[in-house]
């Protein structure tokens, strides 16, 4: 009888122990370009309010204007820095959410950085350098999270490509995305061993006016450009083998005034955009087979001013908007049939001078 009372505490207290370890938290992170530091908080995931973690905000380069990106197991925390020319790289707490310096950082780039993208793998980390008309590639140690320069770096971007603005990586990691202000998307090809990138074939894609952001489908099936000049997004189909893009039957679709930022849930149900220019978000519904985007009803629905940058966290049940002009943050729910927004209670959230880029990171732990 000992024996068996014992066996089943022994069984409950390791189910108990598991639960707990598997506990995951979600930390916001956003970097104020103007005030140079990173506004970080901690998300309710039942109610998606936001609270300031401890020691926020954590200092920064000099003008964090957008580019921010966590490697995918939530452990390193990477901003760009436009004006400092380099990249800042943290180590997240995964009890807390606070941030502290790496060994090295921060590491140098190109002139006017903008985009950054970790490729899934967590071993590569790209740079978009709109000033120099390349993009800086760099292998991630897997302990540290510190940057080495591969081999060829900085990469030309290549014909036609003068002013690089938004990086992606698509889910597999084989294939890499670069929008570029002379109207194109750049596609390359990711070596996995050394992560280099090399042109798919017929690269560049033409797009719409002034492409600035960009998002993969987690999918892998379709990509979503947004042309802040013109108004719309542009949407393409990726051919699974190489990589190239085709155009979406229906595609440009029309957007609010000045898109720039964009987001999708984890599903690929929704697509919300931040349109800068109307202080807007447009929330569509994605078709599954064909990519095509249609409105939400109740879209566009009203941001704080100056809306730059989104974010969906990883639950699908949150949409968070950096709101430049505002110096806040915006936070909706998100109906799940719909995708509908709502307000959180509390939202805004008070965030630095000129909030730019935001970005979402899910970190398990006891």
């Amino acid at each position: 009888m000992i024996k068996r009372i014992g066996l089943v505490g022994l069984v409950f207290l390791f189910a108990l122990a598991s639960t707990y370890a598997q506990t995951t938290r979600y930390f916001v992170y956003v970097t104020n370009s103007v005030s140079n530091n990173i506004s970080a908080y901690t998300m309710n995931p039942g109610t998606g309010k936001l609270s300031a973690v401890s020691g926020s905000p954590f200092p920064a380069g000099a003008t964090p204007s957008g580019g921010i990106a966590a490697d995918p197991k939530g452990k390193i925390l990477y901003v760009v820095n436009e004006a400092g020319k380099n990249v800042s790289a943290y180590m997240i707490n995964s009890s807390t959410g606070a941030l502290s310096s790496i060994a090295g950082s921060p590491f140098p780039v190109g002139s006017k950085p903008l985009g950054i993208a970790v490729a899934p793998s967590g071993k590569f980390l790209y740079v978009a350098n709109d000033g120099s008309a390349n993009m800086s590639a760099f292998t991630i140690d897997p302990g540290t999270g510190a940057l080495s320069a591969m081999s060829g770096s900085p990469i030309a971007v290549g014909k036609f490509g003068s002013y690089p603005a938004g990086v992606k990586a698509d889910p597999s990691g084989k294939f890499l995305y670069l929008t570029d202000w002379t109207n194109h998307i750049f596609a390359y090809q990711i070596k996995a061993t050394t992560g280099a990138p090399a042109l798919v074939s017929g690269s560049p894609f033409a797009t719409g006016a002034g492409p600035w952001g960009i998002e993969v489908a987690p999918t892998g099936k379709f990509l979503y450009v947004t042309n802040s000049d013109a108004a719309t997004i542009s949407a393409y189909t990726l051919k699974p083998g190489t990589g190239a893009l085709s155009a979406v039957n229906g595609s440009p679709f029309t957007t609010g005034k000045s898109p720039y930022g964009l987001a999708m849930d984890a599903a690929a149900k929704f697509l919300f955009v931040a349109n800068n220019g109307n202080a807007t978000i447009s929330a569509y519904s994605i078709n599954a087979t064909s990519g095509a985007l249609s409105a939400v009803g109740g879209s566009p629905f009203a941001a704080g001013q100056g809306p730059q940058d989104l974010a969906v966290d990883p639950t699908g049940k949150f949409l968070y908007v950096a709101n430049h002009a505002g110096n806040n943050v915006s936070a909706y729910a998100i109906n799940p049939s719909t995708g509908a927004l709502s307000g959180v209670g509390g939202s805004p959230f008070a965030a630095g001078t000129n909030p730019s880029g935001v970005a979402i990171v899910g970190v398990s732990g006891p």
